[in-house]
């Protein structure tokens, strides 16, 4: 049973280190055609801008219209959309159907998520881009208890493709989400963040697998 866990850690270890080193290797290449690219991105932002103007509603509200479904809670605890969540990038704020948001039309920029934690509450849209990219989100209200607040957030900074932030908007202390899942948990040493974790960090629901989790927003 030991070695067996022992196995599965080193496995998951392995596989965190790969990630890394695929963001690594992808930061390079970014920087190398950073110059290359910033004519093409010129043209594209006046471009963009024109349709941009042209598209918007008067408000800049918007009801992500692919958000629609409902929650299904599996014997694991874990509440799984179903429903159809949109993928489009957008500039007005999105109304999500469930807080924080696992999903659904957002902003172009991503939270960094390379084990970020952050003091305040985050832009759901950039978060939900973070999502896309295979990150686990952690949030906590002023309820958590401080010492759970401290461990997760310990976990969240060794752990790539993890974000952590506070939301009093949503209903329980401590809420784990990844792209189209969710759930709560009891406090830091709650088996269930482990386990969340494990398959969702880069899981099988990830949109974007091995897209950047850095170069994004940071607060």
């Amino acid at each position: 049973m030991g070695s067996a866990k022992k196995s599965t850690a080193a496995a998951r270890k392995a596989r965190i280190e790969e990630m890394r080193r695929a963001e690594q290797a992808r930061e390079r290449r970014n920087r190398i055609l950073t110059i290359a690219a910033s004519v093409v991105v010129v043209a594209g932002l006046v471009v963009g801008g024109i349709v941009l103007v042209q598209s918007q509603s008067d408000d800049g509200t918007a009801a992500d219209g692919k958000g629609k479904g409902h929650f299904v809670t599996g014997s694991d605890g874990v509440k799984t959309w179903k429903g159809t969540l949109g993928r489009n990038h957008v500039a007005k704020t999105v109304d999500y159907p469930m807080e924080p948001p696992v999903g659904g039309d957002h902003n172009q920029v991503w939270m960094n998520c390379n084990g970020d934690v952050y003091t305040k509450s985050l832009n759901n849209m950039n978060a939900v881009h973070s999502l896309e990219h295979g990150a686990v989100w952690v949030t906590y209200t002023d309820k958590a208890k401080k010492a759970d607040v401290e461990a997760l957030a310990a976990k969240v900074k060794k752990t790539p493709y993890t974000l952590m932030s506070p939301d009093d908007n949503q209903k329980d202390p401590i809420m784990l989400s990844a792209w189209g899942h969710q759930r709560t948990v009891t406090g830091a040493n709650d088996p269930n963040v482990d386990k969340f974790f494990e398959k969702f960090v880069q899981g099988a629901q990830t949109p974007e697998p091995g897209a950047a989790c850095t170069s994004g927003l940071s607060q």
